[in-house]
């Protein structure tokens, strides 16, 4: 038995790498090959392409990387059609991944897609591609299944958000946590990206904003989140250039985004899966997400729900408050950090906000669901049809000669 794992992004990486472990545990005798990053190929899968190092923004980058999808995609195609897995399993990168169910579906393999993308937020006709290409969406937050039901994706079903899995399952490291917890200080949490691109678009502003802090408040300290240590090379230079940040206390720290979490009072994050993480940990935090003028005039064109932040569109109120821009708002950052440092009351009133929403909508557990439902679809051996394009009748039998021959 065998399935395909396609996903493209840090996140994607994480989830797919709990899932594989997920899947053993269900189908021992099982491979796992496919699209994605170090975490997922750590968890026992062969990578046929380190595609998480590939994640980019925006037209201009995916340009300039286009040739190299568009050879990804012809290796998936021949791959679907050569060694047959029994299934296809999608997290989120919609962009590349609709080639790779597209050519799944010409290949008669069952589609599943796991972590959605958000097509409700923005170009919701691409919900006619979920119709032709998938078979099964699991989705992770609570208004989509009944939204892509009542679009004809009827193979939808609400499994919850494996982030919740991630954050309930970790471990943090106690040593980094006392060392941090002996210093002095209040500690306001920098998030900067999990993109390289977000990190130079959004870190500069997060310096500005702490300078104005540091002016107010001499006790507040700041500590930067950072991915890996290539995003820490990066933002070391991005501070060593900022004649502002000159002198800020500061420390920038890599692989360390739980415990920074953990011991802020208060937050920046750019936009992304980490609100809910952040949540999960009821931090008041100010979430932005920097880009240029023509990007932000297009998103306002086409996105088509009320916030950026999943936290504010699970609440339907703006429990973070929340930031698109291509101008500087660091203003704006540090009175919402200042307010929550100054005053106790104020910053307790968002806490309790954020830990409500948490205990209603942060239930652990859809790995597990996720593993179940595809161990199901996998061991069935057929295609539900879904969609006026969708073969019918079972899937094509596996060629054995192919297996006989590896």
């Amino acid at each position: 038995m065998r399935i395909f794992i396609s996903c493209g992004e840090p996140s994607g990486d994480l989830h797919a790498a709990n899932l594989v472990r997920a899947l053993r545990r269900r189908l021992p005798g099982a491979e796992f090959v496919g699209f994605g990053g170090p975490k997922m190929e750590a968890a026992g899968a062969t990578l046929l392409y380190p595609l998480v190092n590939l994640a980019v923004m925006w037209l201009v980058q995916v340009i300039l990387n286009l040739h190299v999808f568009v050879r990804l995609l012809l290796r998936a195609g021949r791959y679907f059609r050569e060694e047959r897995p029994d299934a296809v399993v999608l997290i989120d990168n919609p962009g590349f991944n609709w080639g790779v169910a597209k050519r799944a579906k010409a290949a008669g393999i069952p589609v599943i897609y796991f972590v959605p993308p958000q097509l409700w937020a923005w170009m919701s006709w691409r919900v006619a591609k979920m119709r032709r290409y998938v078979d099964h969406v699991l989705c992770t937050l609570p208004f989509e299944e009944p939204w892509y039901r009542a679009r004809g994706v009827e193979g939808a079903r609400y499994i919850g958000h494996p982030y919740f899995d991630e954050v309930a399952g970790r471990s943090l490291d106690e040593s980094f946590l006392q060392e941090q917890r002996a210093r002095a200080g209040r500690v306001v949490a920098l998030l900067p990206g999990s993109r390289t691109q977000e990190v130079e678009r959004n870190f500069p502003m997060m310096l500005r904003a702490a300078a104005l802090v540091a002016k107010e408040r001499p006790d507040a300290r700041f500590l930067v989140a950072c991915l890996h240590d290539r995003h820490r090379d990066l933002c070391a230079s991005l501070l060593a250039a900022d004649p502002e940040a000159a002198g800020l206390p500061i420390e920038l720290c890599s692989g360390r985004t739980p415990e920074i979490i953990r011991l802020a009072e208060a937050c920046w994050a750019v936009s992304g899966s980490v609100s809910l993480e952040l949540m999960a940990e009821a931090l008041p935090t100010v979430v932005v997400y920097k880009m240029g003028a023509a990007h932000l005039w297009l998103a306002r064109k086409i996105v088509q729900v009320r916030y950026m932040c999943l936290v504010n569109l699970l609440a339907d109120a703006e429990l973070m408050p929340e930031f698109a821009t291509s101008g500087d708002v660091s203003a704006e950052m540090a009175r919402y950090a200042l307010s929550w440092l100054a005053d106790e009351a104020d910053r307790r009133r968002v806490s309790d906000s954020l830990a409500a929403l948490r205990d209603r909508v942060a239930i652990p557990g859809a790995i597990d669901r996720a593993a179940d439902r595809i161990a199901e679809i996998v061991s069935a051996g057929r295609v539900v049809p879904r969609g006026p394009h969708a073969p019918i009748g079972p899937r094509p039998a596996r060629d054995e000669s192919i297996d006989a021959a590896r």
